[in-house]
């Protein structure tokens, strides 16, 4: 069994956490983020990583800013053979990566060397990918660019999306995150080098990612609601007013009416640029979220009414 020190804070990476000591490696601490204020009362919250670590009878450490001379001196003292970082949040740097003398390991959300960067799972959603799937690495100083390890690979659906295919990948990365660390335990996880030319990148996710534009087709459309769901939450307007959109399905049904018209006022099916696409979960401002038929009565939604894109034309124009 190995020493190790495991650095995570998302769910993502609680299953990882499990797994490796299901696997009966020495977990000598938890890293993750250092817990924030949230909901409406902004109250200090734990991070799910150091949830899962106290339930485990884990220590935990949350430092600030991991590249710290402390820190690093800290992490030194306890000696680990490997650190094991899943969803962490901060860029490591040389001091941190040097610690262990068999290597950072990475669990990351994407086949590499495609989708490189912090929103893997949400882009492969949002670019209309038909693929995706997890990548364990020896990480370097670079963003993603370490020698690979194993991958395991899943389909992704037309009604995916992206809060739910991370629920199909974590549990994927923890087997295949287990199985590498008894491969580098034996001596035997292969090393291969990723092709730069194939790299693609998948930036943070921004709130003006999630603008619908009714003139794309309606499958891009799609992609962009369920590649945005559950955050930021992709959102386009009716009347001037913001409504978010969580979940639709893309329709081979062609029509003359210009995108954004609302076809069908009982089904909430609206026109594109190609194809029509059927809104199934919406969220007016400032309220619940609805199934849509709900909406469609709750609201007065007509036939022949135009729904705008998310983002004004004119960017001085305000909301």
């Amino acid at each position: 069994m190995l020493d190790l020190v495991f650095m995570g804070t998302a769910e993502f990476a609680v299953p990882c956490l499990r797994a490796v000591v299901a696997a009966g490696h020495r977990v000598s601490a938890v890293v993750s983020q250092p817990d924030r204020p949230r909901g409406r009362g902004m109250q200090l919250h734990p991070t799910p990583v150091k949830a899962a670590a106290l339930e485990l009878g884990l220590p935990v450490l949350q430092p600030e800013k991991a590249s710290r001379r402390a820190f690093v001196d800290e992490l030194r003292s306890l000696t680990p053979q490997v650190i094991v970082v899943v969803a962490y949040g901060q860029i490591l740097r040389p001091s941190v990566l040097e610690v262990p003398p068999l290597g950072c390991i990475n669990v990351h959300g994407s086949l590499l060397p495609e989708l490189r960067g912090a929103a893997p799972i949400q882009w492969a959603v949002l670019r209309g990918h038909h693929e995706s799937g997890v990548t364990t690495m020896y990480m370097d100083p670079g963003m993603d660019t370490g020698d690979m390890i194993l991958k395991a690979a899943v389909p992704i659906l037309p009604d995916d999306t992206a809060g739910g295919l991370a629920a199909k990948l974590a549990p994927l990365g923890a087997e295949l995150l287990a199985d590498t660390l008894t491969r580098v335990e034996a001596g035997t996880a292969p090393r291969e080098p990723q092709d730069p030319a194939l790299a693609t990148y998948a930036p943070l996710i921004q709130r003006e990612d999630g603008a619908v534009c009714w003139s794309a087709s309606a499958v891009e459309v799609r992609n962009r609601i369920h590649g945005c769901n559950p955050a930021p939450g992709a959102f386009a307007r009716r009347a001037g007013s913001p409504v978010k959109l969580w979940r639709a399905e893309a329709l081979d049904q062609p029509s003359d009416a210009p995108p954004g018209t609302v076809l069908d006022a009982a089904q909430l099916v609206i026109a594109t640029g190609a194809g029509a696409l059927r809104l199934l979960e919406v969220q007016p401002e400032n309220r619940a979220r609805l199934d849509a038929v709900s909406y469609c009565r709750g609201y007065r939604v007509t036939a022949g009414e135009v729904w705008q894109d998310g983002l004004p034309q004119d960017p001085a124009a305000t909301s």
